[in-house]
């Protein structure tokens, strides 16, 4: 249970930013707020985390493979991301490599200039509960995605339609496993 004046006077900030806050959460399905009591964090089946990653996939491949058809043409701000990425993995800062992942990825899908489709991706991924990312496995799994942002930029480059798909498979439903046996090892 979270309340909003409790939240307020740990953060040191007013409650108004903090009940927007939570109830942006709310929005994304990751709080629920009990009246008069404050709000709970929802938890995730793995039937549900099964589906996100299923979507995921789908509408993830479908960017990648679009972007491919096109050939990316400016991969400056990308491969400047991808070392934001690789710097975050170097330093072992979950945060920062966390946040530099998800900006590659608006980077890479915003370049087929349909905002319908980078917002969907972005929210796919923001509704993905990064369970064990700071495990060793985890930690492996980042250091791998590093090379693999790399490719996928080359890949675009060269319009290689099929291996940008099959690339961006990999890279999503790599981390399936460690996040479904840290939700279970949970539950």
């Amino acid at each position: 249970m979270y309340s909003v004046p409790a939240l307020s006077t740990e953060l040191g900030m007013s409650t108004t930013p903090v009940r927007e806050a939570l109830l942006e959460l709310c929005r994304n399905g990751l709080l629920s707020p009990l009246r008069n009591r404050g709000f709970r964090v929802e938890g995730m089946s793995l039937s549900a985390l099964d589906q996100l990653f299923e979507m995921r996939n789908l509408i993830e491949r479908f960017a990648m493979e679009s972007l491919a058809r096109l050939g990316l043409q400016d991969p400056v701000p990308a491969r400047a991301m991808a070392d934001e990425v690789a710097r975050a993995v170097e330093n072992g800062d979950i945060q920062a490599y966390i946040a530099a992942d998800r900006a590659f990825h608006e980077i890479l899908v915003s370049q087929l200039s349909n905002p319908l489709l980078t917002k969907l991706v972005l929210q796919l991924r923001d509704d993905m509960r990064l369970f064990g990312i700071d495990s060793e496995e985890g930690l492996k799994r980042q250091q791998a995605s590093v090379k693999e942002h790399y490719q996928m930029i080359d890949l675009a480059i060269r319009q290689d339609v099929q291996a940008s798909g099959e690339l961006i498979s990999r890279h999503i439903l790599a981390w399936k496993p460690l996040f479904r046996a840290s939700l279970a090892q949970m539950a």
